[in-house]
């Protein structure tokens, strides 16, 4: 597993003599200290957050923040309604569980325009190009992971039979391994594993096929920022100033990919440069569309908000109360003017 090295901001960032060492300290102690949580162990796709560090845009809006990692969207969730940590890299669909669940998490940016849930084959096996070829596959999944459930209301969406689909249960860890040997003609992750995937299948002789479901109409958005509503009621200054910070984090990314990939590979041990710069282009695809081209990193449509909340309802199901669109996002803390990509 990666492990963190150092996640806090020098706050003395250009200040080289001993006498500038009591304005850093002074500085120090007006920083609010802020705790971010990811959604997975630190990985290339995360270069944005930490590019919004070290760049000095969180410092900028008088915030010392700290990224923590987690072991997915649960453990996000409860950092976040805990207080362990103020804001977390959240899903639409995990936002939805949670507050069916009596947890007032909201969203308060989308940076992932599109959801990342991919189908992926071999050109040698399963050779899923077209939506009808997932109709009766067989699916390398994992026990209690609601992609099947988000693949068959896709299915469903298009008039094919979710209950054809096939899942096989392979353990996130063995499913390259399960693909590349031909236990299973497909398998689903999320498409940030697509170049080291890509890369295996190459060495094998073969190729790899990608089927990412928001490419082939899926419209559901994925992950964004999220805060406890009551978090939000009391430090809205925080709230707006870290989402423009964390924008302005996401277009470095984008607009300088190399140094973003320097500055995660400076503060996470183990990661590979040239895979961190792999993760940044698939998270590209993810982030950028035409929606934020014109409206700016982190923008959604409340109506697109909606549709994806009745998604989840229908397909992946609540214990609970299902919650009203409505009550999943906050929109006033979107940078103005807006950051555009």
């Amino acid at each position: 597993m990666s492990m963190l090295k150092g996640t806090r901001l020098a706050l003395a960032l250009g200040l080289s003599t001993l006498a500038a060492a009591p304005m850093a300290a002074e500085a120090a102690d007006e920083l609010k200290p802020v705790v971010f949580s990811l959604d997975f162990i630190p990985l290339g796709r995360h270069a944005p957050w930490y590019a919004a560090v070290e760049e000095g845009f969180f410092a900028e809006e008088g915030l010392d923040v700290t990224i923590i990692p987690s072991q997915g969207t649960a453990q996000v969730m409860q950092a976040i309604a805990s207080g362990t940590a103020q804001f977390g890299f959240v899903d639409l669909p995990g936002v939805v569980l949670a507050q069916a669940g009596g947890t007032d998490i909201e969203m308060i940016s989308v940076n992932y325009q599109k959801s990342p849930y991919a189908i992926f084959s071999l050109a040698n096996g399963g050779d899923v190009q077209d939506i009808a070829q997932i109709e009766g596959l067989s699916l390398g999944s994992g026990a209690g992971s609601i992609t099947p459930k988000v693949i068959g209301g896709f299915m469903s969406q298009n008039g094919l039979s979710a209950s054809s689909l096939e899942i096989v249960n392979v353990a996130p860890p063995a499913r390259a391994s399960a693909l590349l040997s031909g236990q299973v003609p497909a398998i689903e992750f999320f498409v940030m594993a697509k170049p080291g995937l890509e890369k295996a299948a190459k060495e094998a002789g073969t190729e790899l096929r990608t089927f990412l479901l928001a490419d082939n109409g899926l419209e559901l958005y994925s992950n964004g920022i999220g805060a406890l509503g009551s978090y939000l009621d009391e430090n809205p200054d925080v709230a707006e100033g870290f989402v423009r910070a964390a924008m302005r984090g996401w277009k470095f990314t984008l607009d300088n990919p190399e140094k973003a990939a320097d500055h995660i590979v400076k503060n996470v041990d183990g990661l590979d440069h040239d895979v961190v710069l792999a993760e940044i282009e698939v998270v590209r695809n993810l982030a950028v569309t035409d929606d934020v081209k014109e409206h700016g990193l982190g923008w959604f449509s409340p109506e697109k908000m909606k549709t994806g909340v009745e998604f989840v309802i229908d397909n992946v199901g609540v214990d609970g109360t299902a919650p009203e669109a409505g009550s999943i996002y906050r929109s006033e803390f979107l940078p103005e003017p807006a950051i555009l990509p």
